[in-house]
């Protein structure tokens, strides 16, 4: 899998899990939720770019 699908898939995941867990667990709202979500997202994104020099070469896993 290349660096920018393994990216992808992270970037997806992260957000989708955080969407879910904060508007299913919380009393915010859609927009709010999505809001923390994007966010999120854009975390996973800045680690698997430093990933992309420090961990796995072609990954977005700072994992071995």
């Amino acid at each position: 899998m290349g660096f920018t699908r393994d990216m992808a898939e992270r970037m997806l995941a992260t957000g989708a899990q955080t969407f879910l867990g904060i508007f299913s667990l919380t009393d915010l709202g859609s927009a709010e939720a999505a809001a923390v979500a994007a966010g999120t997202a854009v975390l996973a994104m800045v680690k698997a770019w430093i990933a992309s020099f420090l961990g796995t070469k072609g990954t977005a896993s700072l994992a071995d």
